[in-house]
């Protein structure tokens, strides 16, 4: 296992093949632009893609919220990514905040959200980058860009309308209205809602069962159900085929049917 990345911003915590990621910039509400989060972010997913021992990532926020995106203060005063020309901040999106999703749709593991607090803007997004999200009571969430006269530049008008379906989502956005943890469940944007005092409990719990399961097997079927977004029929049937030919020849799958025959 290589060693863990020197993150500047976030800790990391490793247990049982579940890594947990969180934010520790809450004087800032762990605000993914201004401060070394995306850096962070970026190396953990690496990290944990190329790690042998860790099957599962949890990310969630240190403080009252989870992430409140894009730093308001520097857009105000037209600093770091949001300074210059048009082409200059098109090109600062590309090399900061955009690596996130393009990152997320390079691994194989799945990657559970623990929204502790306020996820809004790039921090709702990011959000909706992992496969599997479970709030706290005290959780808001808002795609309020259009709020401060911006579009989603990270990709959320991607993700937000694979998730909830492209009518919710387009009210959603050009409301950009917020909306909290139980609207969040109903319209099945997050899978459950707990007390905070077993939010992070509840994430790894699921996370340790996930991350109990075969490697491979749960690793393929992820990138199946991503490629089943834009495979045609008959090539995702072909690949599909393929990798299930990998299981049936896996040490996982003849253990598990021999326990099942056995009465193991």
């Amino acid at each position: 296992m290589s060693d863990r990345p020197a993150l500047k911003d976030a800790l990391l915590e490793v247990k049982d093949k579940v890594a947990t990621l969180t934010f520790n910039r809450d004087d800032v509400r762990n605000a993914l632009t201004g401060t070394n989060l995306i850096d962070d972010i970026i190396e953990t997913l690496d990290w944990v893609e190329n790690s042998s021992d860790t099957n599962v990532l949890v990310i969630t926020g240190a403080g009252k919220g989870f992430s409140s995106g894009g730093n308001v203060k520097d857009m105000h005063e037209r600093t770091g990514m949001f300074s210059g020309s048009v082409e200059d901040i098109a090109a600062a999106y590309k090399a900061t905040i955009q690596r996130i999703p393009l990152k997320f749709s390079e691994i194989s593991f799945p990657v559970i959200a623990a929204i502790n607090g306020a996820a809004v803007g790039a921090g709702f997004d990011l959000t909706g980058m992992c496969d599997i999200r479970i709030a706290s009571t005290r959780a808001k969430f808002g795609e309020n860009f259009v709020n401060i006269g911006l579009i989603p530049g990270d990709g959320g008008a991607n993700f937000l309308q694979r998730i909830v379906g492209y009518q919710r989502a387009a009210e959603l956005t050009f409301t950009g209205r917020l909306f909290d943890a139980d609207e969040a469940k109903d319209i099945g944007y997050v899978l459950d809602v707990v007390e905070p005092e077993y939010l992070l409990d509840r994430a790894q719990d699921l996370a340790a069962e996930i991350a109990s399961k075969p490697r491979y097997q749960v690793r393929q079927a992820k990138l199946l159900m991503r490629k089943a977004l834009y495979m045609p029929l008959t090539d995702f049937l072909d690949h599909t085929a393929l990798v299930q030919g990998n299981c049936h020849h896996s040490e996982a799958h003849k253990e598990a049917v021999a326990a099942f025959v056995k009465k193991r």
